[in-house]
């Protein structure tokens, strides 16, 4: 028999028992549906953590201040040492050859976001350079950014997110406005584009980003060995350390005075140093060498502890990756059981049609179909109930994904490659379940299967 006579009379035999049929696909359906459903939610799932870590910024590091000992060896906790400074930035931005882009970072909480009688407080308001957007991979939707001039002028211009729009402006378009931060004003010259929530569900666009000279300069004041916050800002106020002088802590920059301010520059610092690597293959050698750097510049012997703290966002990446990559093999072997039960399906009604059609196979062997004719039909029989049950399983664990998206909102993306795999596996488990009761078929005597009743 040719290979399509035979395809043929497998689809007749097939044909006079539809309900049967069916039923036998049941399992090789669910089996494979299960297998799409699950792998498109993984992917997704996959996808939107790749693409909510890239919004972090790809192959970041970040630089912080160490932990200072107090005597009898008490520690100050993480982040709390005055070690970081901008001539810091400028040597790792000068001397380390992995690194794109560098960016000094000083934070402040706690403000509140004044504008025209509305006010919020923002979950972040950060001091940075224009270069501080290239590292998280930020755009501006509205307006500009600021410029490397205006955070040398310490100019009082800022940038802000997106739900600072809705919450404060009403959704009104705000460049060009001033608005105040602790009875400082700035000029509002762009807006981000909208990110949303970050992986530990906090809001990425409820931030305001400033040149980090003037949030330093007018806004936080020097850190005096603690990490800044609005609380310690206080102890450093002009009515604490100048009580009734009447002299202006911040006076205004006169136009031909640039560095007109009371504060000394070499003791300003800065709360953390962002970091780009050039490409992810070389973030570790990139941490090396400012380690190394710092080290030197910091004075620091072979025996002393770093006064800083570098923290790799590409590890924490890696862990988040493999840790998706576990769920979705856990979820693939689940849905895989549902295919060895169908398969074992298969192989029961295959058993069963052999049993029925014991004279059926004596006939066509006494009138010369050899054994490798009966073991190629019931294979053919059992590929083709297995296919269509693939091919119906990925319909339906397509729709069944589509669903969950729509109602649940989870996000799923579909793969070809899946697809395929999928439908490859439906027909091997025909194959494997198959021909068992394919062989046992073939090997039946022709004299004792026209005699079977």
């Amino acid at each position: 028999m040719t290979l399509g006579s035979t395809v043929v009379s497998s689809v007749r035999a097939l044909g006079r028992n539809p309900t049967r049929a069916l039923l036998t696909t049941l399992g090789i359906v669910i089996g494979i549906g299960a297998v799409i459903t699950m792998m498109e939610i993984g992917n997704g799932s996959a996808a939107a953590m790749k693409q909510n870590l890239e919004s972090m910024g790809a192959n970041t590091l970040v630089v912080i201040p160490g932990t200072p000992r107090m005597p009898g060896g008490v520690s100050q906790g993480q982040g709390s040492a005055v070690s970081l400074t901008p001539d810091d930035c400028e040597a790792i931005r000068r001397d380390c050859l992995n690194i794109s882009a560098v960016a000094p970072v000083v934070n402040a909480a706690g403000l509140q976001f004044v504008f025209a009688g509305n006010n919020w407080t923002p979950r972040q308001v950060v001091g940075s350079t224009p270069e501080y957007f290239e590292i998280r991979n930020w755009q501006v939707e509205t307006g500009r950014l600021f410029t490397q001039e205006e955070v040398e002028s310490r100019a009082r211009v800022c940038v802000i997110g997106s739900s600072l729009v809705k919450e404060v402006f009403g959704g009104e378009n705000p460049v060009g406005t001033t608005i105040r931060l602790r009875n400082v004003s700035f000029t509002v010259v762009g807006v981000l584009k909208t990110k949303g929530a970050n992986m530990m569900g906090m809001d990425e666009d409820d931030v305001v980003v400033a040149p980090w000279t003037t949030i330093r300069l007018r806004i936080t004041g020097l850190k005096s060995g603690s990490a800044t916050n609005t609380t310690s800002s206080a102890s450093t106020s002009p009515s604490a350390l100048y009580p009734g002088t009447g002299v202006a802590f911040f006076p205004e920059q006169a136009e031909n005075l640039e560095t007109d301010t009371l504060l000394v520059p070499r003791f300003t610092q800065v709360d953390q140093i962002m970091v780009s690597a050039i490409r992810p293959e070389q973030v570790g050698a990139a941490q090396m060498e400012m380690t190394v750097l710092l080290r030197d510049r910091h004075k620091l012997g072979p025996d002393d502890d770093n006064d800083f703290w570098v923290r790799n966002t590409a590890e924490f990446m890696a862990t988040l990756s493999s840790t998706t990559t576990l769920m979705s093999n856990l979820l693939l072997v689940v849905a895989l059981i549902s295919l060895i039960v169908g398969g074992v399906g298969i192989m029961n009604i295959m058993l069963v049609s052999v049993t029925e059609r014991t004279r059926e196979i004596g006939l066509r062997m006494a009138v010369g179909a050899r054994s490798r004719d009966i073991l190629q039909q019931f294979l053919t029989e059992s590929i083709i109930l297995c296919a269509i049950g693939g091919i119906v399983g990925i319909l339906l664990g397509h729709g069944a994904a589509l669903m969950v998206n729509i109602h649940l909102k989870w996000p799923i993306e579909s793969s070809p490659a899946v697809v395929a795999a999928a439908f490859l596996v439906s027909a091997s488990v025909g194959i494997i379940f198959g021909f068992y009761p394919a062989w046992k078929a073939s090997r039946l005597d022709p004299i004792e299967a026209l005699r079977y009743e």
